[in-house]
């Protein structure tokens, strides 16, 4: 599961050392668990992520979270710091190791009435769910986002904020796809696909920040109706 573009830095390794390591730590369980996990290699947002969105969800304060990849409840958890009393985050996951790790995780916070895990194949859960939700984060399998973002639009509020991790697949997503190898061209391809879509529709504002693997901001200025992308298969 170990994530290898977070290794493969789209900015200077030095930089990203700074980052990762001089930012103020998070204390108490969730700072253990973050720990943990970057000692075993497991899939959770890097540090500089972490910093980034703690300071932007204390400032916008969205009440309805929510995630697509939950993988062990690691951000789910840190963004139910934000919701406050009344909000809710809701997350999908389909793997099973995850999902119990997640559970657990979230037992050990006292987030069990917090956060809503999901379980299942995130294309046949997120065209049940109804929203609104003021906040929407997408951290799962990468050659999906494309197919996943009509209905991340269906259920966004009007100006509510989308947020995508790994993006630039450690700067290959730059490169020819004679240059990326045959088992990740898939990815290459969708990826500069669904790119294409929220960095040029009129209905989006949108902004990459390279942060990690590189974070995509998305703002939804009207109801748009993005169906149209799940019709043209890429």
């Amino acid at each position: 599961m170990r994530n290898e573009m977070m290794y493969r830095p789209v900015v200077d390794k030095e930089v990203v050392t700074f980052l990762r390591n001089e930012q103020k730590p998070l204390n108490g369980r969730l700072g253990e668990i973050e720990r943990q996990a970057n000692e075993d290699g497991v899939p959770i947002i890097p540090h500089e992520t972490v910093v980034f969105l703690n300071l932007l969800l204390g400032q916008i304060k969205p009440k309805q979270i929510l995630e697509i990849g939950a993988a062990i409840g690691f951000s789910s958890s840190l963004m139910a710091q934000h919701v406050g009393d009344e909000g809710h985050v809701t997350t999908i996951d389909r793997y099973d190791l995850m999902i119990q790790k997640a559970k657990k995780n979230y037992e050990e916070l006292g987030l069990t009435g917090k956060v809503t895990l999901l379980e299942g194949q995130a294309a046949d859960v997120l065209s049940t769910l109804e929203g609104p939700y003021d906040f929407i984060f997408m951290d799962s399998a990468k050659s999906k986002y494309y197919d996943f973002f009509p209905d991340c639009m269906r259920l966004l509020k009007k100006d509510g904020m989308l947020i995508v991790d790994d993006v630039l697949q450690g700067g290959t997503i730059l490169a020819p796809k004679e240059d990326i190898p045959k088992n990740r061209r898939t990815i290459h391809r969708k990826l500069n696909a669904f790119l294409d879509v929220v960095m040029n529709h009129p209905s989006l504002e949108s902004s990459i920040v390279p942060l990690g693997d590189g974070l995509l901001m998305v703002v939804k200025k009207d109801d748009t109706d993005f169906s149209y992308m799940i019709e043209e298969k890429v």
